[in-house]
């Protein structure tokens, strides 16, 4: 295999398993493994394996490559920790969740649940204050949001609006 093709390989895996959240993050990883490279191949080869910038549990970019998931499954302890620090209120219509948070923070929940939420949320939306998540079918809505509620540490401050 090629010095390039190997550099490739290792690229994707640290990748995966490292919040590498920039340039010069891919670089000292990179030569770390044996692997020194100048800022422009890194560019490229970021290029070459379709790695993207997106937002983490923690609400931090970083990169990612492969499909699925773009972001790793945080544990449960952090989808715990964000309700808890960034959830609001829970509503249910439907098959649907309404998670209301302050200003700028709805982005880290719905990653939270896209990575955590386990088989019953099959995705999320986000807007600045607001997420909106899908309840998967053969799942009552209703319990899966007072599931949320009890995991916020302050589940006694919700009130249920379904």
């Amino acid at each position: 295999m090629s010095a390039r093709a190997d550099r490739l390989r290792l690229l994707r895996t640290l990748l995966a398993e490292r919040e590498l959240r920039t340039h010069a993050d891919v670089r000292a990883a990179l030569a770390d493994a044996g692997h020194p490279a100048h800022p422009a191949t890194v560019g490229r080869d970021l290029e070459e394996v379709g790695a993207r910038r997106v937002r983490g549990v923690d609400g931090q970019l970083a990169y990612r490559v492969g499909e699925p998931p773009l972001v790793p499954a945080a544990p449960p302890d952090v989808l715990d920790d964000v309700l808890a620090r960034f959830v609001l209120s829970v509503a249910v219509s439907g098959n649907l969740l309404v998670l209301r948070t302050p200003p700028a923070c709805a982005s880290p929940v719905a990653s939270a649940l896209d990575t955590s939420g386990g088989p019953a949320v099959l995705g999320t939306v986000s807007g600045d204050d607001t997420v909106l998540a899908v309840v998967a079918e053969g799942h009552d809505p209703a319990t899966v949001a007072d599931a949320l509620r009890r995991r916020s540490l302050g589940a006694s401050a919700l009130t249920p609006t379904d």
